[in-house]
This record gives structure tokens, sequence and C-alpha cells, in this order.
């Protein structure tokens, strides 16, 4: 592609691929697929995207046209891979200037040399450290801040690779430019603060913005540079600016929170500093009016990983244990003490776990979005609440003989229902309450909780004033926390019977681990009709699959009980099937319901077959996308349907369709496929075998060839079960299978 002629065509098309008249882009779009690999062809849109003449959309697209083809056409082994010839030129063009006005399009410029970085550097692209460390240094603005930009994202993507070579390369890099990164943000740090003190805050903001840059390069070289950074070198630790601030701030503490992860006994030395900052501003009045909610996550996470760090946790008999374990937990031990502990614990409890103004009114606008909370996961890791709670837990696992003693006298402070027009205690007694619960399986022989609950729980659970509502769901939630941990079997009636009042104002229920059904008959038909109602009311995909879970938990304890009751959920569910085409995962719960329907329905579930052979059809067809989330389910709802079915129908013999593809698939539900077929078998031999029996033929002599021992004895168990008016074909087929496994 000779760059002259060329240039003015591609700029044409990408400005037609700009357009929203889908008659123009879509011609451009195909045009410019056809050139990608051209020769010349980013060598021109290089040209296009540092021309700062033209158009941004236009230098945009040619940028992530650009960015694209690295990924497609850079290394060498690629179809129809780019010249070295011409990879030469576009490296050296890329780190040519570092003068582009647009931010959106520097960053993008940056991204794109750090991926040829990631496949180059520094092999075949030796000088593109050297040139950035250079052009860091100018004193152009502009030009200084896109280099340093550029540095971070070349940084930022040779640390992630992770191969052994690649990570002795890095190493390298890391000793060689590491004096040079701490100088160069020391350099912006202080710029910042001189800067800040004269009141220059567009100055300040920009300085600031090279100090987060700079930091950045910091982080990634302190932590992935170094095999033992301890034994490498000794590491020293309303306004425009607040929130690039904030960012330095939280970068400062993400520099501590990734050291200790991968490098904990080089971390010893700052266990007591990291420490004593962190609770100081965490847990005492330092921190008042100076800390925000992303930097208290970060140090609750510093607090809760040096405490359950396992490099600093001992070995049963001591002399086991290494001289550095030994050290940072001596470390650990002369800090955490009785007073620290103490106000650590009261202060979780009583500040942090209190219910927020803003949480109290999201409970009143959107019911349903504030009970779906954000605890799974690492969500403790980002969120406020989570983090708390994780730290409470890990804080009173680890010196529970200490606090049992201090959350227990918050427990005797708070005897009683509480006054109605006191809010801050009822806030209180629900956080305490909070932590009651998270603390169950430690406290279990410290609290006499079936007393608890007929002294105290169940009349708060009685008292139906609005202004109790979080006691109430604080106390049913409580009981769900300890019911697997102590509760007598004869108070589970009036537990039952608590709960029944409580679902008629569309409270929490609880997940009864040690289940008997002969206590919870006399209240099945209310609460079932309580929970069906629940699930019709709500319309948060999260709340439905929930309230699902409970039916299908009932509706499988208690078996063919169920059947006076559940005509209503089965004439609701093609509804809510139909509603959830976009939810695979409440399908996921419908499918499992079903299950436990057709289980107590027994032969009964035939008349569910217009609904429940299409969503066994759907759910098992390959061909279909829903098939990734739902064929297990699938496969079960399938099986139990044969098992339960009195007679084979056209329909369910048609649905067998999809058995060869699964067959196919060779995956972990084979054993579901055989168990399937030997249903057919006994269900209707002759009918069965009539339609399906060569293709099962066909479909296990290819099976044999790719599964293990174990597969090809159940595959020929089930050959040997076909029925005796078979028997010619029975024979033939078991022959043929085992000369083929023989051979």
């Amino acid at each position: 592609m000779d760059l002259n002629s060329a240039s003015s065509i591609v700029l044409q098309v990408l400005t037609q691929a700009t357009s929203q008249d889908t008659a123009v882009l879509k011609p451009a779009e195909e045009q410019l697929k056809q050139w990608e690999t051209q020769p010349g062809f980013y060598s021109v849109l290089l040209n296009i995207f540092t021309n700062h003449a033209l158009d941004v959309n236009v230098r945009w697209l040619a940028v992530l046209y650009f960015k694209n083809g690295i990924d497609r056409y850079w290394r060498r082994v690629a179809p129809h891979a780019l010249s070295e010839e011409e990879k030469t030129t576009l490296r050296a063009g890329l780190i040519a200037n570092f003068n582009e006005p647009v931010n959106q399009i520097a960053t993008q410029i940056s991204v794109l040399i750090a991926k040829v970085a990631r496949v180059d550097c520094p092999r075949q692209w030796p000088e593109l450290i050297p040139t950035l460390l250079e052009s860091v240094k100018v004193q152009d603005d502009l030009r200084q801040h896109r280099a340093l930009l550029t540095f971070y994202h070349v940084t930022k993507t040779l640390a992630s690779k992770r191969l052994a070579a690649d990570r002795k390369l890095f190493y390298d890099l890391a000793s060689g430019i590491y004096s040079f990164a701490c100088s160069l943000w020391n350099h912006h740090t202080d710029t910042f603060l001189q800067q800040a003190c004269t009141g220059n805050e567009a100055a300040a903001s920009n300085s600031l913005e090279r100090t987060l840059l700079s930091l950045k390069v910091l982080r990634k070289l302190t932590v992935h540079g170094f095999v033992e950074p301890h034994r490498s070198r000794n590491i020293r630790t309303g306004n425009v600016c607040r929130d690039r601030l904030e960012k330095t701030i939280i970068l400062f503490t993400k520099v501590l929170l990734d050291f200790l992860d991968q490098h904990p006994f080089s971390f010893t030395p700052l266990i007591q500093r990291s420490l004593e900052f962190a609770v100081s501003y965490v847990f005492t009045e330092a921190g008042e009016g100076v800390v925000f909610e992303r930097f208290i996550v970060q140090c609750m996470n510093l607090i809760k990983m040096i405490v359950k760090n396992y490099a600093y946790k001992p070995s049963k008999y001591i002399e086991d244990s290494s001289p550095e374990t030994l050290e940072a937990h001596k470390i650990k031990t002369a800090f955490f003490t009785y007073p620290t502990l103490m106000e650590i614990c009261r202060r979780l409890v009583t500040h942090y776990f209190l219910l927020t103004e803003e949480e109290l009114t999201m409970w009143e606008e959107d019911p349903e979005g504030f009970t779906v909370e954000e605890t799974g996961g690492d969500s403790w890791k980002y969120s406020l609440r989570p983090c708390t709670e994780v730290l409470f837990i890990d804080i009173f696992h680890e010196y529970n003989q200490t606090l049992t003693p201090v959350l227990l006298e918050m427990v005797h402070s708070l005897q009683g229902t509480t006054n109605l027009e006191d809010t801050s205690a009822i806030l209180i007694k629900d956080a305490v309450y909070n932590a009651v619960g998270l603390a169950a399986y430690e406290l279990f022989d410290s609290v006499d909780f079936d007393q608890w609950f007929k002294n105290q729980l169940l009349a708060e659970l009685q008292v139906s004033h609005n202004r109790y509502k979080p006691i109430r769901r604080r106390v049913i939630w409580l009981i769900g926390q300890w019911i697997s941990v102590k509760f007598k079997s004869d108070l589970r009636p009036m537990l039952y019977e608590a709960i029944r009042n409580l679902l008629q104002d569309q409270d929490l229920v609880v997940n009864d681990f040690e289940f008997r059904t002969d206590q919870f008959l006399p209240y099945l038909e209310s609460m079932f009709t309580l929970l069906f109602q629940l699930l019709q009311e709500v319309t948060e995909c999260d709340t439905k699959m929930h309230v699902l879970h409970v039916l299908s938990c009932v509706n499988e304890r208690v078996n063919v009980q169920i059947r006076p009751y559940v005509g209503c959920l089965v004439q609701y569910l093609p509804l809510l099937w139909k509603q959830s085409e976009e939810h695979n995962m409440l399908r996921c719960a419908i499918l499992t319901t079903l299950i436990h329907l057709v289980q107590g329905l027994g032969a009964e579930s035939k008349n569910l077959y217009p609904f429940l052979l299409p969503i066994i059809q759907l759910s098992t067809d390959v061909s279909q996308p829903p098939h990734v989330y739902l064929l297990e389910d699938g496969l079960e709802l399938w099986l139990v349907t044969l098992e339960n079915s009195p007679c084979l129908t056209p329909e369910l013999l048609r649905i067998f369709q999809n058995m060869s593809a699964l067959l196919e698939l060779s995956s972990e539900n084979l054993k579901n496929c055989f168990k399937i077929i030997n249903a057919y078998v006994f269900l209707s031999s002759t009918e069965f075998l009539q339609t399906y029996a060569v293709d099962l033929c066909r479909s296990f002599c290819e099976l044999l060839k790719d599964i293990t021992t174990e597969g090809q004895v159940q595959a020929l168990k089930v050959e040997y079960r076909e029925n005796v008016k078979y028997l010619d074909l029975q024979l033939q087929a078991f022959v043929f299978l085992q000369d083929f496994s023989q051979d």
C-alpha cells in the first residue's frame, strides 16, 4: 500500500466509518476489514492518528483499528502477520513524539504501545524504555505527561507476564529503573505539595496527576519487580485536587496491600506501623473529618490481612515454625492488646455496623433492592458494610477468648424490648444482634440461645410497630444464623408460627437445616400460600430466586404432602418462565423448583407435560445458547420426569432427539445421559428402540473412542438392558461394541 496515494483513500473511508448513516457506515467497515491484512495499512493509520489537524473521531477510529490489528497480526506466527520492516517503522513512529493533545486518544496510543511492548520489548524494541525514561524528564508539560502515561501502561503490561523468562526480564528492568521511578515519584510529589501550598490549584492538579501515574509505575515495580524485596533493597515509606488526591491515597494503600499479599515476610518490618496507622485512622477520633469510605475499606483490609495471614501464624508445635513467622506473630501479639481489641470490637459494632440514613431511606423506597445485599465473593475488598463484617468475623475468630466477654456485655445491656421512640437504641440493638449472628460458631459455649429465643427474641418478633422493623428483620436473620449451631427441636413450632406472621408482612424467612416434616405440616398450607403470594409480588430477579429456593426446600422436605397446595404455583410458573427469558439464573431456579414439584406430584406430573416438556427440550438442546446455563438442571428434570412418568407419550419420546448431540459432548453430564437412556428403555423398550436403536448404536460406537473404561462399561450396560423383544438387535449391538472396544 503506497502511503501517499493510500492515505487520502483510507482517510475518506475512515470518515465514512464514523457516519451515523448505516448505508454509509457498513460499506466503509467492510472496506477497512479488507485492508487489515494489506501491507502498509497500519503505517497509513499511524500517519492519520498522529495528524492533529484531522477530525478527532476519525483519529480515534484509526487508533482503534491499529490497536485491534496488534492483537491479530503483530506476532510473527500470526496469519497475514506484518512484515518485520513495517513493524520496525511503526515502532519508531509510535515513540517519535509524545504530543497527543486529546486525552482519550493519548490513552489509547499508550495502551497500543504497551501491547506492542508485550510482544517485542526488550529484544526487538530495546530503545523503548530508554526513550520513555528520557521523555518523562522533558520540561514540556504535555510531552512529559504523555510519556509518563505510556511508561505506566508499558510497566503494567510487562508486570502482568508470567512465564519464567518474562519474569526474569521484568526483574532486570525493575532493578535498573527502580531508583529512577522513586526519584520521579518524589519529584512530582514535592512539586504538588509546593504548588498546593501556593494555592495554584490548576498547576497542583497537573502535578498530582503525574504523582498518581508515577506511583502506579512504582507500585508495579515494587510488587512484581523483585523476587525477595526485603533482600533487594530497603523501601521507604470541594477542591480541584480532591478526587485525584483520594486516588493517590488509595494507591498508597494498594501498594501496602499488594506488598503484604505477595511478600508477607518482606512486609514484617511494616506490620507495627501499618497497624498503628490503620487502627488510628479507622478506630479512634484521629480519623474524624479526615477519612473517606474507600480509605476506610483499604485500612480495614490491611488489618484483616495481617490478622489472618497464615505466614504470621505459628505451627501447633512452636519449634516447627520459621523465625520469620515467630517474629511477625510477636509483633501482632504485642499490638493486639485487650484495650486495643476491645476498642476495635466496640467501634465496629456500635459505629460501622449501624444502618445508615441512606440504607434506611433505600429500605423505605426500594425494599427489594435493600435486601439484595452485596456480601458475596470479593465484595469485602471494595464495599464498606461487607468489609466491616468480614473484619469482625476474622478478628473475633482470632481473639475470641478476649472478645467474647466484650460482646456478651453489649448483649446483656440490651435486655427487653427497646423504646420505639429511640431510633438510636433500635439501631444499636440491630448492630449488636448482627455481631452475635456473625459470631454464632464462636459463641456456641457462651450463649444459651434457646433461653434467649424464648425469653427475649420471640417477644421482639411479635412487636408489630413499623419502627421496630429493623429488629424484626435482624432477629429472624439471627435465628437463621444460629439454627444450625444450637436450637432445640421442640422450639421449632414456635418459630414456624413467628415466621408465618412475618411472611404476612413480607419479611425474610429462615433456612432451617434441621427441618422436621411432622412439626412443619400444620403450617404447610399457610406457609406455602404466603410464599407464593410473595413470589408474585416481588419484582427483583434475586428476590424471586430466593423465594423459589425456599419453596423448593419446602417441596423437597414434605414431598407428596405438597400435592394439595401446588396448583397455584403450577399455573404461575409458565408465566414466570416466559418473563425470565433474559435471566438464565432465574430459569435455573425454576428448573430446580420443577424437579421437586415432579418428585412431589409423582405420576400426576403428567398433567404438566404441555409446559414441562418444552422446557426440557430447550434446556437440553445444545444448539440453543441458554443450554450453557440450563443443561445440568435440565437433564436432572428430564430424568425425574421419566422416573415419575406412568407411560411413554409421543411428546416425551420426541425430545430424545436431543440425546445424540449430548452424547457427542462426552462431558461430565454423560452419566445422567446414560440414566435417561435406561429410563426410556425401562419405560417402553419396544416403542423407544423402534425409533432410536440404530442412532444409539451409532452414538455409542463414536463415544467409545473417547471415554474411559468405566464409561465404556456404562455404555455397554445401557445396550445390555434393551428389551428381550429386540434380542437380535441387542446382541448384534453388544457384540459389535465388544469387538470395537477390543480393537
